[in-house]
Formats: structure tokens, C-alpha cells, sequence
């Protein structure tokens, strides 16, 4: 997988594989994603890591704001998945 994030596709969510803060948000509730898109940027010791969703549909929740800080495993965005991707 590209990135460092998880999802469980099942459930379209997207967690943090590690602890940092958040440096950009690039989605919102409502946008359409495909798979592959990046969703947030996280920075981590003073590297800008892309967050990539596997799944494409609908962002149905940004659970992160720019400067959070996560742990391994938060959640981060909540895909709702279409079929089509």
C-alpha cells in the first residue's frame, strides 16, 4: 500500500499507521474520492506523508483538523464506498 495509512475497506475508514500532526486536510464531507486520492498530509519527525484512501465513494466524515496531533490507529476519514471504484 502507498502512503501510510489504513484503511478497512469494508468500512471505508482511513487511521494513521503512526503518531503525527496533521499538515493538510485536502477532502471534505460530501466530496466525491476516488481511489488512490490523497485524503490528508501527515507530518511526522519533520516528513510530509500523503494519506491515501484504497477505496473510492463519498467522504462521509473528516474526523481531523490541520494541527491535530494522532496516534497510531485514529481515525482519520470515514469513506462511504460506491461501487463503481
Amino acid at each position: 500500500m502507498d502512503g501510510w495509512s489504513a484503511v478497512s475497506p469494508d468500512r471505508g475508514e482511513v487511521r494513521a499507521e503512526l503518531v503525527g500532526s496533521i499538515h493538510e486536510v485536502l477532502v471534505s464531507a460530501g466530496q466525491q474520492v476516488h481511489a488512490g486520492d490523497v485524503l490528508v498530509v501527515l507530518e511526522s519527525m519533520k516528513m510530509e506523508i500523503p494519506v491515501l484512501t484504497e477505496v473510492g465513494g463519498t467522504v462521509g466524515q473528516v474526523a481531523v483538523e490541520v494541527g491535530d496531533v494522532v496516534q497510531e490507529g485514529d481515525l482519520l476519514v470515514r469513506v462511504e464506498s460506491s461501487s463503481t471504484d
